[in-house]
């Protein structure tokens, strides 16, 4: 079985390029090698076959026998060998004139020849005999492939055809010696490109071999371990890296809050949980409980159901906010939105509610979530704030031209600066200068409220308070469209 990891396959495509590549080039430059060779045998046997015609027009209007015995006093002036070039002129009713007759046929057998191979190359030799005018490419007997250039010359009365050739067997040699030279130079190169290849394959796949081992300790339950970043800051491997220890920040905060929340929501539990099965043991232990004991302990088990019940819609309120659908936004009127809600808000407690200012115009959001969030920041406001004569005041203002601000103000003990972050965290308790008192909630109010905040694509704060006492928080929205 092959290797199948980055590096190898990054190898086995480097190497099926280059031999792509390679046989491309190769053919390419096989082809004109060839090409090119050929025409340079073109352009002299045309050359020689004009020089043999001009030579025979001195014999122009001669008998055919003079015309044969001049063009065997050329040709054979100029003699045959296995680099030279082949001359023969063809005369009606006399033998072909050529410095290498043998290659018109009917010599005798070579020594190692039977009769029969030299009939077979007499035949052939023969063809030759028959004119071709123009370049063509015969194969000879004991010479190989041969270019041939055959041309008509008019001497008179005497027509006769004139040509030359030139054995193919330097073009194949050329050719052989591209070919060798393409293997060995190729191999080589392949041999480099291969290694090289694969040690940019390994250099290139160390990041996502550590990132994979990293992985694995993760998939293991340890968060700790972090890719290491270096180089370029643009380099897409360095960009990776750093992205992955992003998602491992944010997995460890995730799994780090997800366990304080179940920690926090476990203790909040615990406590109601605990009153309720103290009360009915208490009970139970009387074997006839008066009907103001059952009363008493009805009343705190309902305060404490009541209390869990509460704590369990906060809960499934803050797994709804990370949905995509935890919003259905719509067009809210303000200022009938906001008195309507003020009003009822006064009724739930004895403090002195005030409306101050209210920005007109509208406001695209979810009218049931806005509302939710101004009602924990009212509760929160009326837990902090003494009875009758205590202040919860309620300001609508336009920020910037399409951002409104909803500030909740209180005259209570104000939270400490160091705390005005913290408060927004689930199940956070400021310190004891503002302590909730029994029937608070379990610290989830103003965490919703920054959920529905985040979820409209606003912002929640603690603000300094006007008076220069209490707390102001501050929900700021934007897609408000003044009237």
């Amino acid at each position: 079985m092959l290797p199948s990891g980055l590096r190898w396959r990054l190898t086995a495509w480097v190497a099926g390029v280059m031999i792509v590549s390679a046989a491309v080039v190769f053919l390419v430059v096989y082809q004109d090698t060839g090409a090119q060779l050929k025409s340079e045998i073109d352009r002299d046997i045309s050359g020689d076959t004009t020089q043999l015609i001009q030579s025979l027009h001195s014999s122009s209007g001669s008998t055919p026998s003079s015309i044969t015995a001049a063009a065997a006093r050329y040709v054979l002036g100029q003699p045959y060998s296995a680099t030279s070039t082949l001359l023969f002129v063809l005369t009606p009713g006399a033998p072909p004139t050529s410095n290498h007759p043998e290659v018109f046929g009917g010599g005798p057998p070579d020594e190692g020849e039977t009769q029969a191979q030299q009939d077979i190359e007499n035949a052939e030799g023969r063809k030759l005999q028959v004119p071709r005018l123009g370049f063509s490419t015969a194969l000879i007997a004991d010479v190989g492939k041969m270019r041939i250039y055959e041309q008509h010359a008019d001497l008179g009365t005497v027509p006769v055809i004139a040509g030359a050739g030139e054995p193919l067997a330097l073009v194949e040699r050329a050719q052989h010696g591209v070919a060798r030279a393409f293997v060995v130079a190729g191999a080589v190169v392949l041999l480099l490109a291969l290694l090289a290849s694969y040690l940019a394959g390994a250099r290139v796949s160390a990041p996502l071999r550590r990132m994979a081992q990293v992985a694995t300790r993760v998939d293991a339950g340890d968060l700790g371990p972090r890719m290491e970043i270096s180089g370029d800051p643009r380099d897409e491997v360095r960009v990776l890296a750093d992205a992955f220890n992003r998602m491992l920040d944010r997995l460890s905060e995730a799994f780090a809050s997800q366990r304080e929340f179940v920690a926090d929501a476990s203790h909040e539990l615990r406590t109601p949980l605990t009153v309720i099965r103290g009360q009915l043991e208490v009970l139970a232990a009387q074997e006839h409980p008066s009907s103001a004991e059952v009363t008493r302990v009805e009343h705190l088990v309902q305060a404490e159901i009541t209390r869990v019940s509460r704590l369990v819609d906060d809960l499934l309120v803050l797994a709804q906010a990370e949905r995509t659908d935890f919003l259905r936004p719509e067009t809210i009127d303000v200022r009938p939105f906001v008195t309507e809600l003020w009003d009822g808000m006064s009724l739930t407690a004895d403090r002195k509610f005030e409306l101050g200012t209210i920005a007109d115009g509208s406001l695209e959001g979810d009218p049931d979530r806005l509302a939710q969030a101004l009602r924990n920041l009212a509760r929160n406001a009326i837990e902090h704030t003494h009875e009758h004569d205590g202040l919860v005041r309620l300001d609508v203002t336009r920020l910037t031209p399409d951002r409104i601000r909803f500030v909740v103000l209180d005259d209570g003990p104000g939270i400490p600066e160091d705390e005005r972050e913290r408060v927004f965290e689930r199940f956070h308790r400021t310190d004891s200068g503002r302590t909730r008192t029994s029937s608070a909630g379990a610290g989830l109010g103003l965490a919703i409220v920054r959920a529905i905040a985040e979820a409209h694509k606003g912002t929640v704060g603690v603000q300094d308070s006007q008076n220069g006492r209490g707390a102001a928080i501050e929900l700021v929205l934007p897609g408000f469209v003044p009237s």
